[in-house]
């Protein structure tokens, strides 16, 4: 590992670099079907031609699975966006627009994004009423079959020299309502301290949609109740608690 350039480490995984390929190596622990539907999702997402690395292998390193893929050189829109203060209004155009690509595609083999969130609220511990009004709150939700890439930040966009954007880590990737996934990336702006940036990215993603932002507004709650369940730390709980019951939202 120590001749490698390690790119990210988190608390179940290292990314680093090899060559011309990115390697995401997994701990022991790590449960394997989460790795296989992150390996799946890269696949079919390729399969709807956004412009994505391409996958090469699932494999085993060390007793270690590990996922390889292509390395893409370039630089994110969280870059772009710290070096040219002064564009940031056209980048969070284009970033907004990468986004819409996004949600332009389909893939009907791609996990149910509906499913998935209300799998989540049940697993929380709101109690039962709240879970059941959330629940059927959801089932009162307009289904659609849009490609929702569920970690969409300016981390995981990186522009090529010649200024292609390809999108990183497919691993939450699901098919549902774009909004819920515009909910999704305001929430994780919100969760990582960026409030400005993420009121003006809601507002900008609205505008390109053309709906009202009370429409987007609408799917916070259930996307903050679902982020309940994996929420360790206890200012992020608090802060996901408030905008479940739909308190505090624009403090």
């Amino acid at each position: 590992m120590q001749a490698y350039e390690v790119i990210k480490t988190r608390e179940n995984k290292i990314i680093y670099r090899d060559g011309d390929k990115l390697v995401k190596l997994f701990d022991e622990n790590y449960p394997k079907s989460f790795i296989l539907n992150e390996a799946i999702n890269q696949a079919r997402v390729a399969e709807t031609g956004l412009n994505i690395p391409k996958f090469y292998e699932m494999t085993v390193i060390g007793g270690r699975s590990a996922i390889v893929m292509e390395f893409v050189e370039g630089r994110t829109f969280l870059d772009l966006f710290r070096e040219e203060p002064d564009r940031r209004a056209e980048r969070m155009e284009q970033f907004v627009r990468i986004q819409r690509d996004v949600h332009s595609r389909k893939h009907l083999l791609l996990t149910k994004y509906n499913d998935k969130l209300k799998r989540k609220i049940l697993a929380s511990d709101l109690d039962a009423s709240t879970r059941y009004d959330l629940s059927m709150r959801l089932d009162g939700m307009r289904p659609h079959t849009h490609v929702l890439h569920g970690d969409f930040l300016p981390s995981n966009v990186i522009v090529r020299p010649d200024g292609t954007p390809f999108i990183l880590d497919w691993s939450h990737a699901s098919q549902g309502n774009a909004t819920a996934d515009a909910a999704k990336t305001y929430l994780l702006f919100r969760l990582g301290g960026a409030d400005e940036f993420a009121e003006e990215y809601l507002d900008e993603f609205c505008r390109q949609m053309g709906v009202p932002r009370t429409y987007a507004e609408e799917w916070i709650p259930l996307v903050a109740a679902a982020q309940l369940s994996a929420a360790g730390d206890p200012l992020r709980r608090e802060k996901l608690f408030k905008w479940t019951c739909e308190e505090d939202l624009h403090a």
